[in-house]
């Protein structure tokens, strides 16, 4: 590695560590003060890409020695190389025009993980090597055309500390969905004219949804609450995060001055609101954390909010494409929705940094049809019939297989 790179790769090295502890503590992780006193830690000097008749292939010079791992991304096909505890201490370069491969992103998909995606024009076969050059690591990666099978896929050996999600749907096939009933306990949310308290809808539809996810198969659903108790906000992402979800989804039904408004909307989280009614909903769910303990209200250490806007990159994207699916997926089972229903704003508890996660407002109690179909059993059921047909075609077009070699 050349002089130039050498002290920022050093300095580099140990921010990362630090930085994968500090946000190992803040989510009350075990493994921190193994994993700063593990140097794993990668660093990435330099990317060269070449192009020939066989394929692509991109060699990755490190410092270090970071464990990998390959994954198959589906529709639209991809392939993902996660480096664990490792960050770019250059600019990675964009992929220079080729048949096969068409588009490079990469980014922090979790606290300890760094990916570079693929795009790739066709089925591919992938496999890595690693060598030495000098002090260097040099990490290859061949792309060729031809793949049939996500079983084409190679990968490198992760230790047991680092596995990931995707070794649990290869291992059991089953998807983790985190069902969130919104308020709960001391916070009734919203009540209506008639005294319908908000927490006791979220509730019957988050058990609704969780039994009809259950009778499709293959996916294991965690509420983070099955009775009328009160759970904070980060606590609610938290839960998410622990369980390793594939997703994240909060149920709301909130009461708003606009009494002739109704229907169903769909939020992602965004630094700005799209719109006023956004921005008030938003303002109205985290008001929620009044009722929280004070160490429940501050926020996260610096050094993760750093890594937060990397962090979130791939989170963000699968997060839009479900909701904009689940907007399609009401619509065709003839589920109201308020016009334009897919919006965003600074939802707190959508701020899992690795999990894909949306808002749903099933409807507003401050709107009396609504309130006669949210209090509805028949409705309810049809109604979350098409959150769990959304979400399991979400999940078998996005969720990435890890390969073992052998």
């Amino acid at each position: 590695m050349s002089d130039k790179y050498s002290s920022t790769a050093k300095r580099l090295r140990l921010i990362v560590i630090m930085a994968s502890t500090a946000a190992a503590i803040a989510f009350g992780s075990s493994t921190a003060t193994a994993g700063a006193e593990e140097d794993g830690a990668g660093i990435i000097t330099a990317l060269r890409q070449e192009t020939d008749g066989a394929g692509f292939t991109a060699s990755i010079e490190l410092q270090g020695n970071p464990d990998t791992r390959l994954v198959y991304l589906h529709n639209p096909e991809r392939i993902a190389l996660d480096m664990m505890r490792t960050v770019p201490a250059v600019d990675l370069p964009a992929i220079k025009r080729n048949k096969l491969v068409t588009d490079l992103r990469h980014g922090l998909v979790a606290r300890d993980r760094y990916r570079l995606i693929f795009s790739v024009a066709e089925p591919v076969q992938a496999s890595t090597e690693v060598s030495k050059e000098g002090d260097d690591t040099v990490l290859t990666l061949r792309l060729k055309p031809g793949g049939e099978t996500v079983g084409s896929i190679a990968t490198a050996p992760v230790p047991a500390s680092a596995e990931t999600k995707a070794d649990e749907i290869a291992g059991d096939g089953k998807l983790v969905v985190v069902v969130d009933p919104g308020h709960g306990g001391i916070d009734t949310g919203a009540i209506s004219k008639d005294k319908t308290l908000e927490k006791n809808v979220n509730l019957d539809f988050a058990l609704a949804l969780r039994d009809a996810l259950v009778k499709r198969g293959g996916i294991d659903v965690v509420l983070t609450r099955a009775n009328d108790t009160f759970i904070p906000l980060a606590e609610r992402s938290a839960i998410a995060r622990r369980a390793r979800a594939d997703l994240f989804i909060s149920m709301h039904a909130d009461s708003i001055r606009y009494g002739t408004l109704r229907g169903a909307t769909v939020y992602t989280l965004s630094e700005r609101a799209s719109d006023a009614l956004s921005r008030e909903i938003a303002d109205s769910e985290n008001s929620a954390d009044r009722f929280a303990d004070p160490e429940w209200r501050q926020d996260q250490p610096e050094v993760f909010d750093i890594l937060l806007d990397l962090t979130r990159r791939e989170t963000v994207s699968f997060s839009e494409h479900f909701a904009t699916d689940l907007v399609g997926t009401l619509e065709d089972h003839d589920i109201g929705l308020i016009k334009n229903p897919k919006r965003s704003a600074g939802f707190r508890v959508l701020k899992a940094p690795d999990v894909p996660s949306v808002l749903l407002e099933i409807g507003y109690l401050s709107n009396s049809d609504d309130e006669k179909l949210l209090l509805s059993p028949e409705w309810r059921g049809r109604a979350t019939e098409a959150v769990a047909a959304a979400i399991e075609s979400f999940l078998k077009r996005r969720s990435p297989v890890a390969v073992n070699p052998d």
